[in-house]
């Protein structure tokens, strides 16, 4: 089922979905330094700006991705990609609430305690692990979002 988000006959959701991820654990790996070195830039700049630009780019992913969703037809896949939109808007709530918690207003709410919205990263990392094995699952096994070759083609490259 080749995907009708694409470009060129390219789907868009996974040009794009590298980026939020990419951002996601960069800036886990940020507040981990800070918390090793304790050098604030790690904290208030790198681990803020990565995890709002990953917020971002996922928001953005999840455009094409809704329209792949729609037009998947197999009720098996389909369970399939409702476990992984649901763990995708989970982790992407649990992001945007780290980012929260990081923010002036938010450090209120957690008496500065940095633990809540690195824990909360930490678990978001968790999440989009187990969606992106169920999203390689989708397009390795059923096909998803795959423009199916014909055999001479692929014996045949070109």
């Amino acid at each position: 089922m080749a995907s009708p988000a694409s470009i060129g006959g390219h789907p868009v959701h996974p040009m794009i979905i590298p980026f939020p991820i990419g951002l996601w654990v960069f800036s886990l790996i940020a507040d981990v330094i800070y918390l090793w070195r304790g050098n604030m830039v790690w904290r208030n700049y790198i681990a803020f700006y990565t995890l709002l630009a990953g917020i971002i780019g996922a928001a953005a992913a999840a455009v094409p991705g809704i329209i792949d969703w729609l037009s998947i037809k197999d009720p098996n896949v389909v369970k399939i990609a409702n476990w992984h939109a649901r763990l995708n808007v989970i982790a992407l709530l649990i992001f945007a609430a780290s980012f929260y918690l990081r923010t002036m207003n938010g450090e209120r709410l957690v008496s500065g305690n940095y633990t809540i919205p690195v824990g909360l990263s930490v678990l978001g990392v968790i999440l989009i692990s187990i969606s992106g094995y169920l999203g390689g699952e989708m397009v390795f096994k059923h096909g998803v979002a795959v423009d199916q070759q014909s055999g001479d083609r692929m014996a045949n490259p070109r």
